[in-house]
């Protein structure tokens, strides 16, 4: 993971919007972030730390994020870009945001924690988390990434325990524990060797003999069921005659039938052959005719109604002409008065234009009038308050000022006397809990060595002690394990085979007996020991954690001591300052504070008062500046108004006729105005439609005359038309044999359909002509006419018993054969299935000795041990190198970490007894070794390590080397950045960010290069 720009906003002291490029700083490879203890330099970290897991070092999202959030925002906002992944390629920004609830300031709503890709250089959303992406836990990242302040030696201060689940899921060591695997595998091995046993028990019914007496009764069937078919064949050929002759026999009962049928239906059909014929003639050579006479006299009808009603539209047109005319000529005469009235409606729009010139002259008058007295006024005042400002300013003159570096002195002799007495009495009340602690301490050390056997001196020789037993105990562990291994394979041994192991043809003494309870009791001692070994372990660690904690608190002690005898010298030191000044006391001092600050808060408030009036004078001053033009102004604007009126009175033309309205109202001679202007207006709109009605008349007058004309024509031709066909009629019915009209017009009304009775009657002798064929056909074969139904049933009846007989032959047949071959596939596979079960019987054996071989995590542990001892040399190339070959580190089989002391003979000691600044050196080389082995995992070309503190430990020597060996990880491709309020950094690190504390702004950045 590598940063690349982080935004903060209303996290603890950035109460503005402050923006950390990290890509401009990690280009040096070796950076700082440098400023004073409290200006939000960890801030960065705990902001990096809330973007990606939503939580801080030193408060929780949950219970405590109210207290993150800035006491003067409103809104908590963080931004942070970074790059992740294989090589490092892909770039992410996670984002968290929280609001303050406007109802209730305490309270913080539930904050927005979102992640996004960079895809085509946008941002889209995803749904992965930090740990998906950055590839570790928070307590991981901690530790190998980023370091927050006081926890830089977190990683050696875990327990063994502790630090092997972490080589665990940082380095994915699961993959190692194979003791679920092996149960997996035994486990499918007994569910496989239960399925086969099963499947074999529903296999006994299958065998050799059985197989071979179906076979036989198979060839006895088959010869049974040719002979059968044979029989079949000849009867069905005499039965396949016989219903031939039969059908031929029903077929002539059914012509038969059917020509009885057809004759007595012939006297009806005559009758619908002469009511057809008749049909057609009055339908093809009168009806057309008839139907023409009928729609001529319909026509006719028409036109006689049309003429009849266009004469009498004739004469309402022309009267309603006539009386259009006479109503257009009067309004014509009204619209010709038209300029007339508009030019006196324009003079009344003047006078009311007049009239609101004269309010506005009055309003201006009014204006004056009260504009000069309160000028006046304000000049008065103007002089008074000068007066007043000189007679204050004296008086602060005579008040003498005290010293302002002597009240800033008493004030801090002040505070500091109360400072070092509250630090005296808490300094004293530690000291006394300390001292109660070592009691403590010293009671638990008496009781651990008290559980010490008597017959070992210390708890190094009583772990030793128990590690031999537990070694003694494994090998007898493991001799009856390969004892119960080869007991697994005696039932391979026979008289005269060769062994499987060693090859002999004799087996004088084959293994016997149960080992396996006795394997279960040595492991049980086995795990007994390892237990009280781990107890003891811990016993001893808790020991050298007292005699560490001893050491520590009798230090403590006496430095409690020391500061005791400096703050009481400083107290001292105060009291003999101030004595010089006549004060002997606190009462004193705050008395002389006090009285000099009373004589100060006079003369200022004095000042703040001529401040005032001044100030007073100068709004006063403006006030009258103002009201001065405000004057002028008014004096012109009516001489403006007055202007306007002379011209407005020159423009009226009809001055007599416009006088008698100066008096009334503007709004009542406005009314007048309107209302002439809508008569003049509806005057015009009525005359436009009367002459719009008028021609709309006059062109439907002219439309009916013309329809009228038309209608006459065709009534005339429609009378000579009907004239005509009726000759015509009459003579067609003489000539085609109709006298009577009305049987004519029945028929002409009849609903018969001319082709369903054509049709009808056509089938009707189709079907007469097809049956007499028929019959003198099948009378004359042979046969057909003495055919005997009771001896053709006897006949079938035999048939049906053949063919029963040989389809039973048949299907039993068929089912022997399909006997056979199934009992022919199930002893193929009961043969697949014993040598598969002789198979599955030896892996069952394997797996239950691989089961227990890995039974536990024994075997992830040692991996986790591996992991730590690599770890531990890779630190051990820059430690030894830091400590000038002095010191190296070393991990023994519980993952304790040790010191090998090359200046006392190569001994070895705990890493906790190393001082403040060699624990520093040990834990950054162990955490930069760890930084390396996740950069190996991670695949990238790149890595990055933020620290925070640190260096205050160390002297101007170690320092140097120290900082030696950080940019020296430049050419291995890795970042560095570091965070301290230590000034001398700033002259090793060339690049680096300021952080400032602004009491209104808050946090500040700057960069070292701007």
């Amino acid at each position: 993971m590598i940063p690349i720009k982080l935004d903060i906003q209303g996290l603890y002291s950035y109460k503005e919007k402050q923006t950390i490029e990290f890509d401009k700083l990690t280009a040096a490879g070796l950076f700082g972030i440098f400023g004073a203890v409290g200006s939000g330099k960890s801030s960065i970290l705990e902001a990096v730390l809330l973007a990606l897991y939503g939580s801080t070092e030193r408060l929780s999202d949950r219970g405590e994020k109210n207290s993150m959030v800035n006491l003067q925002s409103d809104l908590l906002l963080i931004n942070f870009e970074f790059s992740s992944g294989r090589n490092n390629v892909k770039t992410y920004l996670a984002r968290y945001a929280a609001k303050r609830n406007s109802k209730n300031f305490e309270d913080i709503r539930t904050a927005e924690h979102t992640f996004y890709e960079k895809v085509d250089g946008n941002w889209e959303p995803i749904t992965s988390r930090a740990e998906e992406i950055v590839g570790m836990k928070k307590e991981h990242f901690k530790q190998t990434v980023i370091i927050p302040q006081g926890k830089f030696r977190e990683f050696i201060d875990q327990k063994p325990l502790d630090q092997a689940k972490m080589m665990k899921e940082l380095f994915g060591l699961e993959r190692f524990d194979l003791s679920f695997k092996a149960g997996i595998l035994l486990k499918s091995a007994k569910e496989q060797k239960i399925r086969l046993e099963t499947q074999l028990q529903g296999l006994e019914d299958f065998t050799e003999d059985i197989l071979t007496e179906k076979s036989n009764q198979f060839s006895d069937l088959k010869i049974q069921s040719a002979e059968a078919s044979v029989k079949l064949k000849s009867a069905e050929s005499d039965v396949r005659l016989q219903e031939n002759l039969r059908a031929k026999n029903q077929q002539l009962l059914k012509f038969r039938t059917e020509r009885e049928s057809l004759n007595h239906q012939r006297p009806e059909i005559e009758k619908q052959r002469q009511l057809h014929s008749e049909f057609i003639k009055a339908k093809t050579y009168l009806r057309p005719v008839w139907e023409q006479i009928r729609d001529t006299k319909a026509d006719f009808e028409k036109y006689k109604v049309s003429v009849i009603d266009c004469e009498r539209f004739k004469i309402e047109f022309a009267k309603e002409v006539t009386e259009l005319e006479e109503q257009e000529a009067e309004l014509k005469k009204k619209n010709q008065e038209r300029s007339q009235r508009e030019s006196k409606i324009r003079d009344l729009k003047k006078v009311i234009e007049i009239q609101k010139l004269e309010t506005q002259r009055e309003s201006e008058n009014s204006t004056l009038v009260n504009l000069q007295p309160i000028l006046e006024s304000k000049r008065q005042a103007q002089k008074s308050l000068e007066t007043k400002i000189v007679e204050l300013e004296s008086e602060a003159e005579n008040i003498n000022a005290s010293d302002s570096s002597d009240l800033a002195h008493l004030i801090s002799s002040s505070k500091e006397w109360k400072t070092i007495e509250n630090q005296l009495s808490k300094i004293q009340f530690e000291a006394k809990e300390v001292d109660q602690e070592l009691n403590v301490c010293k009671g638990k050390n008496t009781a651990l060595k008290s559980s010490i056997p008597t017959n070992e001196s210390s708890f190094e020789t009583w772990i030793a002690t128990q590690k031999t037993t537990i070694q003694e105990l494994e090998k007898q562990r493991d001799l009856l394990m390969q004892k119960q291994g080869l007991a697994a394979h005696v039932h391979l041994l026979h008289t005269g085979e060769a062994c499987p192991l060693c090859g002999a043809f004799e087996h004088p003494s084959p293994l016997e007996g149960d080992t396996e309870s006795g394997l279960e009791q040595k492991t049980s001692q086995i795990q007994d020991a390892k237990l009280l070994l781990e107890q003891t372990q811990a016993s001893k660690a808790a020991h050298n954690e007292l005699v560490f904690h001893l050491e520590n608190h009798q230090k403590n002690l006496s430095s409690k001591d020391n500061q005791i005898q400096d703050l009481k010298q400083n107290l001292a030191e105060i009291k003999t300052n101030l004595s010089q000044s006549n004060i002997d006391s606190q009462e004193s001092l705050l008395a002389k504070i006090q009285a000099q600050e009373q004589s100060n808060q006079t003369r200022e408030r004095l000042s703040q008062e001529v401040k005032s009036l001044r100030k007073t004078w100068e709004t006063e001053r403006r006030f009258i500046d103002q009201s001065e033009k405000e004057l002028q102004h008014a004096q012109l604007k009516l001489q403006s108004v007055l202007s306007n009126i002379s011209s407005k009175k020159e423009e009226i033309r009809d001055m007599a006729f416009c006088k008698q309205f100066f008096s009334r109202d503007s709004s009542q001679i406005q009314s007048a105005i309107t209302k002439v202007e809508r008569d003049i207006e509806e005057a015009l709109q009525l005359l436009e439609g009367k002459q719009k009605h008028l021609r709309e008349i006059r062109s439907k007058r002219d439309i009916n005359l013309a329809d009228l004309e038309n209608f006459i024509n065709h009534r005339d031709e429609s009378q000579l038309k009907l004239q005509k066909l009726n000759s015509d009629f009459e003579s067609l019915k003489i000539q085609h044999g109709f006298t009577d009209e009305e049987r004519l017009i029945r028929l002409f009304h009849h609903s018969i359909d001319a082709e369903k009775v054509a049709r009808e009657i056509n089938q009707f002798d189709q079907a007469l002509a097809i049956a007499e064929n028929r019959i003198q056909e099948l009378e004359a074969e042979n046969g057909v006419v003495d055919f005997q139904e009771q001896a053709f049933q006897e006949l079938f009846s035999f048939f049906e018993e053949l063919k029963i007989n040989a389809e039973s032959l048949q299907k039993e047949v068929h089912l022997l054969d399909k006997e056979i071959q199934e009992a022919t596939a199930k002893l193929a596979e009961k043969k697949l299935l014993q040598a598969d079960f002789a198979k599955l019987e030896i892996r069952e054996s394997y797996l239950k000795e691989l089961d227990n071989m890995f039974r536990g995590s024994g075997f992830v542990k040692f991996v986790s041990s591996i992991y730590l001892k690599e770890l531990c040399n890779t630190a051990n190339v820059r430690f030894m190198k830091l400590c000038k070959n002095q010191l190296s580190l070393e991990i023994d089989d519980n993952n304790t970490f040790w010191v090998i002391d090359y200046l006392n003979g190569g001994k070895r000691r705990l890493l906790k007894t190393l001082s403040g600044g060699q624990t520093f050196q040990a834990s950054l080389c162990l955490a930069l070794a760890l930084a390396e082995k996740v950069k190996a995992l991670n695949q990238a070309d790149q890595s990055f390590f933020f620290m925070d503190e640190g260096f205050g430990a160390l002297d101007k020597n170690a320092l140097r080397v120290v900082f030696e060996t950080l940019k020296s990880l430049r050419h291995e491709n890795r970042i560095v950045g570091i965070i301290s309020h230590v000034e001398d950094l700033q002259q090793e690190i060339g690049v680096f960010a300021t952080i400032e504390l602004d009491p209104e702004r808050g946090s500040q950045v700057s960069y070292s290069f701007r």
